[in-house]
């Protein structure tokens, strides 16, 4: 049989038992690098391990996008399965649309703070270490131990609505209104070929329940347009995104 082992309470309360605390202290000289070769290995973990953490957010935010381009392919397959399916089903993909951007800016600001700092490794230690005319940012280290004390969004939730709208979520919604459209026209049209009596037969195919149809062509309208404009409206600069055009 094995043998049981010491209750470990009983062991530290025994009579004549002391405690030692074997912990060492603070020794900066055992914890920091003390020549180039470990800093330079410190920063190569370092930058291992943002990269690891943007990928991370990174993939999260494909996930979001993935799970918007599903629901509306899913949406417009149902929608246009049959002639008795309504139009609110696209309506509801409007919502389920916004609200997938709405989480997917959320995560975007998570992902850029790492990215800020990789950028900043990469702009200002491996450009300069690969570049001998490039003269790196004065502060760039003292700015990144700052964030890495303090972090910071460095984006505004307004800002990464914008990017992610403008990037992909547009031209889902559009996709989203001109099926709706097209939806609501075949109704019409085959209740009536009479252009004025179409656009009243608009209208009605267009209700929902006891809303009538103005009212929510009317909504939808404001809808897009307010994205339109709130899309256009330029933002905050961004200073610490990379020169060109590989931004996500």
């Amino acid at each position: 049989m094995l043998a049981r082992k010491p209750d470990i309470d009983a062991v530290q309360y025994a009579p004549g038992f002391e405690l030692r605390d074997d912990r060492a202290p603070f020794d900066p000289d055992q914890i920091f690098p003390r020549n180039s070769g470990e800093r330079i290995n410190l920063m190569i973990h370092f930058h291992r391990a943002e990269i690891a953490r943007m990928a991370s957010w990174r993939d999260r935010i494909d996930r979001t996008t993935n799970w918007a381009i599903t629901v509306v392919a899913a949406s417009l397959s149902f929608s246009f399965s049959s002639y008795g399916v309504s139009h609110v089903t696209l309506i509801a993909c409007m919502i389920v649309v916004l609200f997938l951007l709405v989480i997917e800016a959320r995560r975007y600001r998570f992902f850029d703070v790492f990215r800020c700092r990789v950028r900043t490794l990469e702009r200002n230690y491996y450009a300069g270490l690969m570049s001998a005319n490039l003269r790196p940012d004065d502060r760039w280290l003292e700015r990144l131990g700052e964030d890495l004390r303090n972090p910071t969004f460095k984006l505004r939730l307004s800002d990464a609505l914008k990017r992610r709208l403008r990037r992909n979520y547009i031209w889902l919604l559009l996709i989203v209104l001109l099926a709706w459209a097209l939806k609501v026209s075949l109704a019409a049209t085959a209740s009536s070929a009479d252009r004025d009596v179409f656009l009243t037969r608009v209208f009605d195919a267009a209700s929902v329940g006891v809303i009538h149809g103005h009212f929510v062509v009317a909504l939808v309208s404001v809808f897009y347009t307010s994205l339109c404009v709130f899309s256009s409206v330029p933002g905050r600069p961004i200073d610490h995104l990379p020169l060109g055009g590989v931004n996500v």
